[in-house]
């Protein structure tokens, strides 16, 4: 897993519109990346997911992933938990007083809810970005 570094000088693209019944383009108006993508900017940074781990989630090797370290893991989510002194991409879910980090390959950790320490969760996944 990589990090990205954001630089708001570049997050400006053009939003295009089209209209499908008379093939006109509409007007062009800046979009800024960051109002779209980043909830809190101070807490925020990127990574690129290192492995297919997450594939049925939707994440795959490659993809550009926007982490909110301020954001409280809630079952469901998707998170990068440091594993091992690694940074890993974890389907987070709590369950009878223990928290389950998990991939599709049922790699699994269980963790009691009062030892969530041993693990450190750097942040939560809020936005996937995949290329075509």
């Amino acid at each position: 897993m990589s990090s990205v570094d954001a630089n708001k000088d570049k997050s400006l693209a053009s939003e295009v519109s089209y209209s499908i019944e008379d093939g006109h383009r509409l007007p062009a108006d800046k979009v800024d990346l960051n109002e779209h993508l980043i909830k809190n900017p101070i807490a925020t940074f990127f990574l690129r997911a290192g492995s297919d781990a997450l594939k049925k989630s939707g994440i795959f090797k490659e993809d550009l992933l926007v982490v909110d370290r301020s954001a409280k893991p809630t079952s469901g989510d998707i998170v990068i938990a440091e594993i091992d002194g690694e940074l890993s991409i974890r389907n987070y879910t709590e369950s009878e007083q223990k928290i389950i980090l998990s991939t599709d390959y049922s790699h699994i950790e269980f963790l009691s809810l009062e030892d969530t320490k041993q693990i450190p969760i750097w942040g939560v996944v809020t936005t996937v970005i995949h290329s075509l």
